[in-house]
């Protein structure tokens, strides 16, 4: 009787330790977490919600606006899925003008965009380069064009041309994350450089070729060897449509790699590329590729009068917006942010689309504007400043809509948990679902700013922090 009576005891024990309370079992990891000496000089806010109720199970700092880094991503995912619709479709239609006679068009062949940001990408079998291309040379011939008399235009006149938000830096714009967005993105608007590392630390690396070829381009390299197992350390600086593209820094001797850097200008590159395909097919171009923003700098008009050849639709949004959050493509972010501002009647500029949102989701739940600063779609400005409590009330809303479950499912797993990670310069943070160990849906958003030391290290001390949700 003695040992069934302490076995008793001691299972009791240990129920109750497991069943400490879970706003308590937060609270005592974020207290521990925020005494971390990597925070003496930052901030950390957590709200965690009970995703059933919508009432706060805990949260501290949570009315402080920090950056988001591309936790951001999250809020541009959610509110296109609500304006849009997770079946939303881009189109791009290709056109031609004047007459075909004997084989020979005497107009122009127009690819006209709407802000797809897929065309040319490698996530999907449709949208890659050649696919694509070798569709649109089989419309052309369908209707016997052999020779065009005119330009190939990319008209690129709906998002006013290329252009990156205001808010972004000058060294990330020239990175392939820092791309901007055009009605006519092209590979997401980003190219690869071959570099060869032949000399000893300090000569000059380099440049073997770009892949796809853009000889248009002027690249200026002032890239030297750096040493062995130094890595990558090769920076682009350059802006939409900037002609000249500089790349400094170094490039490890022992490397072999290929580096992905931002395309100026999207729209021409297709332009050029599908000059290039329809040549190689023997379709001749008489006046060669350009785009409708081009034309419209040297004040040509373009054609209005066209006939459809093709039209093409993308993948769903709700495919988009996988890898949007998956692969965190800042491209994409910019494209659904203009995107919804077309939708809803808006200037697409970047800063006013933000406004627009800010004040979409302040007048759907209630939240104050302050507690959005929205300055891009994919939280790449330093200015984006966001609460947890404002992105953990989306995300709960989100909950509550009939496109959840696509959304769920397409949030990235990471800790074992379904969630979107961000990380710039330091900052961290984690916003997403979890089911706590007895049963209660959670909805969390984590933000760490300017915490010291490398990201790896904190980014495991605040999973330790969330495993307290588990």
């Amino acid at each position: 009787m003695r040992n069934l009576f302490a076995i008793t005891l001691f299972l009791l024990s240990f129920h109750v330790a497991g069943a400490q309370p879970l706003k308590q079992k937060i609270a005592v990891a974020f207290e521990s977490f925020e005494k971390d000496n990597n925070l003496k000089y930052g901030i950390s806010s957590l709200t965690v919600l009970n995703a059933r109720t919508g009432e706060i199970v805990y949260a501290k700092n949570e009315n402080v606006g920090l950056s988001t880094a591309s936790t951001l991503k999250a809020i541009t995912t959610a509110t296109a899925y609500s304006v849009l619709g997770g079946n939303f479709k881009y189109e791009t239609d290709l056109l031609y003008s004047g007459e075909i006679k004997d084989s020979v068009l005497y107009g122009n062949i127009i690819l006209r965009g709407s802000g797809d940001p897929t065309l040319g990408s490698e996530n999907f079998q449709e949208t890659k380069p050649d696919v694509l291309l070798r569709r649109w040379i089989d419309a052309i011939k369908k209707v016997g064009i052999k020779q065009i008399k005119g330009s190939l235009i990319a008209d690129d006149r709906l998002l006013n041309g290329q252009t990156a938000p205001q808010g972004w830096t000058w060294e990330d714009m020239g990175q392939y994350y820092g791309a901007g967005v055009s009605a006519l993105n092209w590979r997401e608007n980003k190219f690869k450089i071959v570099m060869a590392a032949q000399g000893g630390v300090g000569a000059k690396a380099q440049l073997i070729r770009t892949v796809p070829a853009l000889p248009y381009l002027n690249i200026i390299n002032e890239v030297s060897i750096g040493q062995a197992g130094s890595g990558d350390r090769v920076y682009a600086f350059s802006a939409p449509y900037s002609d000249k593209i500089v790349l400094r820094g170094t490039y490890g001797m022992d490397l072999r790699k290929e580096i992905e850097i931002s395309m100026p200008d999207g729209a021409y590159a297709l332009a050029a590329n599908l000059q290039t395909a329809l040549q190689n097919e023997g379709i001749g171009i008489e006046l060669g590729a350009t785009t409708a923003y081009l034309m419209k700098a040297k004040g040509q008009q373009i054609p209005s009068s066209t006939q459809l050849l093709d039209r093409y639709l993308s993948p769903a949004l709700s495919q988009i917006s996988y890898w949007f959050l998956k692969n965190s493509i800042n491209l994409y972010g910019e494209a659904l942010l203009k995107t919804v501002a077309i939708h809803e009647s808006v200037d697409t500029d970047t800063e006013k689309a933000g406004e627009w949102e800010q004040k979409y989701w302040a007048a759907k739940l209630g939240i104050d504007q302050g507690a959005l600063r929205i300055k891009d779609g994919s939280g790449l400005a330093p200015e984006n400043k966001l609460t947890t409590m404002a992105m953990a009330r989306i995300l709960n809303h989100v909950n509550k809509e009939h496109y959840y479950g696509s959304f769920f499912e397409n949030m990235p797993l990471y800790n074992r948990m379904k969630m979107k990670s961000g990380t710039i310069g330091g900052v961290l943070g984690y916003v997403g679902y979890h089911t706590a160990y007895d049963g209660t849906p959670l909805v969390f958003a984590f933000l760490v700013n300017n915490h010291e030391g490398s990201s790896q290290p904190m980014r495991l001390k605040m999973f330790k922090m969330l495993d307290a949700l588990k």
